[in-house]
């Protein structure tokens, strides 16, 4: 059963959280199982590059997952050597997805497939999210075959909120517009690459980015059939200078009051959800993550 955060974001206040153990119970029990199963030399993840795709980086996250800090350090999944292989972990939707599931569906209007997901489309308002410049990287691989083989002919639907926080088509102000949300087939290595904005960082809720993985691409546009629901998280030193960019002044104090092991979602582990990110805030950022399903 998917499961929807319970929270809203900059602007709404911040409602519980913590929904209680019948509502992590099912997700945590999943984790530990994988991590036993790990633990047991079962199996091992591919190395993940991550490419600015030939821009300066001023700044770039690396490191080994279990180097990461209480405090949300700079890690990327795609360093992550020698780790297990294991599916994405199954995480909430969110209250927003707009993908029927909770009331407005985009899936199934033209022009939801793309690439380039800073503009609204279709019979929308038109407006474009403004903010620091950021592709997305996602590689869809088989989790049976040891993640050794690239889903082809899968489709991802990703979604995320802007530079203050709000998510079109449902925050106030934004409900008639529908960026930051497109979907597109997996190429021959498994990959889809979205042109988009780095996220802010609303209250109660880590810097992410929602994904939903389809076994093909009408079954995304019928929105129907998702096979796995997750969220790609950002190394905090990436957070940290992107803002520090103007439009992103609302998302320092939120930011700093959270931590990854605090965030309801991440909090019982990211190491197979944190990208791979490099860059800066003039020339752009890339986030690099691989998708075992």
């Amino acid at each position: 059963m998917r499961r929807h955060e319970d929270h809203d974001h900059a602007g709404e206040g911040v409602e519980e959280h913590d929904r209680g153990l019948s509502y992590d119970l099912p997700v945590l029990a999943r984790r530990r199982m994988i991590r036993l199963m790990a633990g047991a030399g079962l199996a091992a993840v591919p190395l993940v590059g991550c490419s600015a795709d030939g821009e300066p980086s001023a700044t770039a996250s690396s490191g080994s997952p279990a180097a990461s800090s209480a405090s949300g350090g700079a890690t990327g999944s795609g360093d992550a050597a020698g780790a297990e292989c294991a599916t994405i972990p199954e995480e909430t939707a969110g209250p927003f997805p707009g993908d029927g599931s909770n009331g407005v569906n985009v899936l199934k209007e033209s022009g939801v497939v793309r690439s380039d997901i800073t503009r609204s489309f279709g019979n929308s308002a038109g407006g474009t999210a403004e903010g620091v410049p950021l592709r997305v990287t996602l590689t869809v691989v088989d989790a049976a075959s040891g993640c050794g083989t690239p889903k082809k002919g899968a489709a991802v639907y990703v979604w995320q909120a802007d530079r203050a926080g709000d998510y079109s088509l449902y925050s106030q102000g934004v409900t008639d517009e529908n960026y930051l949300r497109g979907v597109q087939e997996t190429d021959d290595k498994g990959q889809v690459t979205f042109t988009s904005i780095f996220p802010g960082c609303y209250p109660g809720r880590w810097p992410h980015v929602h994904f939903e993985v389809y076994g093909s691409l009408g079954d995304a546009t019928a929105a129907t059939a998702i096979t796995n629901t997750s969220q790609l998280a950002f190394p905090k030193d990436v957070c940290d200078v992107v803002y520090g960019t103007a439009g992103y002044e609302g998302s320092v104090p939120n930011l700093a009051r959270l931590t990854l092991e605090s965030d309801m979602v991440f909090r019982d582990g990211y190491d197979h959800q944190m990208a791979a990110v490099t860059g800066s805030p003039s020339a752009g950022y890339t986030a690099t993550l691989t998708v075992a399903v």
